[in-house]
């Protein structure tokens, strides 16, 4: 875009609404700025893409403010028929996993050790594996003792994938304890 030509506020919507739509991940409000060559202040940014927002309430897709940047997603409430249409199981999680992920979400940064503290088990190698591989914990630094023993900490992959912008957004840990003892009694 040149800023010889005017714009609407309505194309400038457009043009994001394009990008969004088409985007595979979240996009930062730095990718977003760079779709113009018009600089805007940040309320002119707040303000587009809450319009925007308003414009698609009401639908099965809202778009939505992450902790990696903005995206279309699909409402909640509507997750479970699209869920139909796919073939694959969700992946199930041991308990072990997603007591390590919560310990890791709630305490971080913690080390292996931590976790293992707070279980009261030994946490296996391949626990923190597949949380690194989904992409949900990395490894963020380590501790100033003996063994330099890996920090872990939760990614803005893990709080997407939530739908979260933020850790303060975590439900209370009460509400996680809840729901891991009714995952319990339905397995058994």
């Amino acid at each position: 875009m040149s800023t010889s030509q005017p714009y609407t506020p309505d194309e400038y919507k457009r043009i994001l609404e394009t990008a969004l739509l088409a985007a595979s991940d979240p996009l930062p409000l730095s990718d977003l700025k760079k779709l113009f060559d018009d600089e805007f202040d940040d309320d002119t940014w707040r303000v587009l893409l809450n319009d925007l927002r308003t414009e698609w309430s009401g639908r099965g897709i809202e778009l939505v403010q992450l902790a990696s940047g903005w995206r279309f997603q699909t409402r909640p409430e509507y997750q479970v028929y699209l869920e139909r249409l796919k073939n694959e199981k969700p992946p199930r999680y041991s308990r072990a996993v997603l007591e390590t992920l919560a310990i890791i979400a709630y305490r971080q940064p913690v080390t292996r050790g931590d976790i293992e503290d707070i279980r009261g088990v030994a946490v296996t190698p391949n626990v923190l594996k597949i949380l690194e591989g989904r992409g949900w914990i990395d490894t963020v630094g380590h501790r100033d003792t003996p063994g330099r023993p890996a920090l872990y900490a939760t990614t803005k992959r893990f709080l997407d994938d939530l739908r979260l912008r933020s850790l303060a957004e975590l439900p209370p840990l009460t509400e996680i304890e809840r729901v891991m003892d009714l995952a319990d009694a339905a397995q058994a």
